[in-house]
């Protein structure tokens, strides 16, 4: 697959069946998400509009009229100091790991997010072993920050989460100036 022929787009109604079916695969099968029950859409439909109601992106990237995956930016914590740094999510198609799907929406992400004025963003990835989800954050100029050791159980067996920050704009230089509704 080339990446040449997938855009990246802000996310649709139409898209929530894709969106959740990609989703449940990972609540299912992987440890990105420390979900143990996959969402049904009405739940997926009702996170999407909290997040863009306070004005998060939230993409999608489609090639052939196909949705390959998506992301997200959402509050980092909800105390109104925290306004200006965002929590990203990543997810694509099973079929399309590791054809570079991630990347072109992560970069994205970024971008707009930088165009909100906002100023950090973090990654909490589940699962040390995760290396793809870790790799990817690096690539687009993420930094380690910590591991938060064995505080998920799924699958049988204790996760941890990695903690990846990176700045936006001109992040701590200058006082906020985010478009985000608290």
């Amino acid at each position: 697959m080339s990446t040449s022929t997938v855009t990246i787009r802000p996310s649709r109604e139409a898209d929530l069946e894709a969106i959740t079916a990609i989703y449940g695969h990972h609540v299912r099968h992987g440890t990105a998400s420390f979900e143990t029950e996959s969402p049904p859409i009405e739940e997926m439909r009702r996170r999407r509009a909290e997040l863009l109601s306070r004005g998060f992106p939230y993409l999608v990237a489609e090639a052939d009229g196909a949705v390959l995956g998506y992301a997200y930016a959402g509050p980092y914590r909800p105390r109104a100091a925290y306004r200006d740094t965002v929590e990203n999510s990543v997810y694509v198609h099973p079929d399309t790991i590791g054809h570079g799907i991630g990347t072109l929406l992560l970069r994205a992400l970024i971008a707009e997010c930088e165009s909100l004025g906002l100023r950090q963003m973090v990654a909490v990835v589940g699962d040390n072993g995760n290396t793809a989800s870790i790799r990817l954050h690096e690539r687009c100029g993420f930094r380690l920050i910590g591991i938060l050791e064995a505080v998920g159980y799924k699958h049988g067996r204790w996760l941890d989460s990695v903690l990846l920050q990176r700045t936006l704009g001109p992040g701590k230089d200058t006082p906020p100036r985010s478009r985000i509704a608290e």
